[in-house]
């Protein structure tokens, strides 16, 4: 990463941190106040856990974050899908139409300062 200094007013310096504080701040859960350091610790440790193993973000598919970092994302959209297929059998009057929802396509990477293009090397003269 490139060091910013955290310049004010920019709020692209670290976005995926920007974003994530604010879903922490603005959590039903996050408490008006902690009432030691050790219960902001655990407070933490518990949210972090379940938004990384539980919180389903729409900006990955509505994956977690650990399906797509472990790489378990496509057996999600598998067995999601299959899931959807019997629920359609069982009970086609609850469903509009017969295909899944579009699911946006995973990103490869994510860069907050993406690495310099690599420039060819001259091969070397014999």
């Amino acid at each position: 990463m490139t060091r910013s200094h955290s310049r004010p007013k920019v709020s692209n310096d670290n976005p995926y941190s920007e974003a994530w504080f604010k879903t922490l701040k603005y959590a039903p859960v996050f408490p008006e106040r902690f009432g030691s350091i050790h219960h902001a610790r655990a407070f933490l440790d518990d949210f972090v856990q379940s938004y990384n193993h539980e919180h389903h973000h729409s900006g990955i598919g509505l994956h977690t974050a650990a399906d797509v970092h472990y790489g378990l994302a496509s057996a999600t959209t598998v067995a999601r899908s299959q899931a959807l297929a019997e629920a359609r059998a069982a009970h086609p009057e609850r469903f509009a139409n017969h295909h899944d929802p579009k699911i946006l396509a995973l990103p490869e990477a994510a860069w907050i300062n993406p690495p310099p293009a690599e420039t060819p090397q001259p091969a070397a003269s014999a």
